[in-house]
């Protein structure tokens, strides 16, 4: 699962943090967050045993946090022609040929011969955090292909969990796929911004701990009810999304920039709470400074 939301979904986030809890009757959840250091900003995935059919072909129960917009989302359904190339060409075409196909893709000005080993003890990175052509160290890459070859994998998901071979070697097979048979993997971001209960490092807003502990307390209860055969406050629930879904084909509202700073200039009267500690009113927001970068409290 790590190696899914880190190489099959290349989002620009760094995953640093997995939750995995099993109940007594087998069922599970994993929840897992990254971070993007240079937006300051994390997201969460989550991963339900429930209605699980395949760990790479749109495995998650819900992503967590702001859109990035069109990313490398080799677990969208419309990738799979994509995964299916990908091993196609490490058994057909080989190293040599998929790293052939590599130089073509990347300018000659980005490539780079590192000639032998590091010099550096320690991991020499790039202050981005993108993947772009002058990062890639054609050799140890190469590497990477003929260890992923000599293993044969026999899907896609077996290809993830081949030693050695993470985000950039799955992007780069994705990208010769593209290249050589026409076979697309960049979707829309499976991330959808959600304002229900903000972060604790409050962005979009600090949690408010009140609306929080109201969306337990009905979720509890309809759970509690659905158990006992009455599903009304499930069925709620359920007519809740429908019409939610209908509404946003059509609904307009003002800008995110304001319902963010609304939420924020009333997050004290929720109780909202942060890393930083509780949400102050606006006056005493607006005189304090935010303590990260990003949007200033307003």
């Amino acid at each position: 699962m790590a190696k899914v939301d880190s190489a099959a979904v290349q989002d620009g986030f760094q995953l640093y943090l997995h939750g995995f809890i099993v109940t007594d009757d087998g069922h599970w959840v994993v929840v897992q967050q990254g971070m993007n250091g240079e937006l300051k900003q994390a997201r969460r995935y989550h991963w339900l045993s429930e209605g699980l059919k395949s760990f790479v072909d749109e495995p998650h129960a819900a992503i967590e946090g702001p859109g990035q917009g069109e990313i490398v989302n080799l677990t969208d359904h419309r990738a799979e022609t994509s995964r299916r190339m990908q091993l196609e060409l490490l058994g057909v075409v080989g190293p040599d040929g998929i790293a052939r196909e590599l130089s073509k893709i990347i300018p000659s000005y980005a490539r780079r011969d590192f000639g032998g080993e590091p010099l550096l003890p320690h991991l020499d990175l790039p202050a981005h955090h993108d993947v772009r052509p002058g990062d890639i160290m054609e050799k140890r890459l190469y590497g990477n292909l003929a260890a992923a070859a000599d293993r044969g994998p026999r899907d896609f998901s077996e290809l993830l969990l081949t030693p050695g071979v993470g985000a950039r070697t799955v992007q780069a097979l994705a990208m010769v796929a593209e290249v050589v048979h026409g076979a697309p993997y960049r979707f829309t971001d499976p991330a959808r911004f959600s304002f229900a209960h903000g972060g604790k490092d409050r962005h979009p807003f600090p949690v408010p701990l009140r609306v929080y502990d109201e969306t337990i307390r009905v979720l509890k209860s309809a759970v509690r009810s659905a158990k006992l055969g009455r599903q009304e406050e499930l069925g709620a629930l359920k007519r809740l999304d429908e019409q939610a879904r209908l509404l946003e084909q059509k609904a307009s509202g003002p800008p995110v920039e304001e319902l963010i700073s609304d939420e924020r200039d009333r997050s004290h009267a929720y109780e909202g709470r942060s890393v930083f500690g509780w949400a102050l009113p606006p006056e005493a927001s607006r005189a304090k400074p935010c303590p990260i970068a990003g949007p200033r409290v307003t």
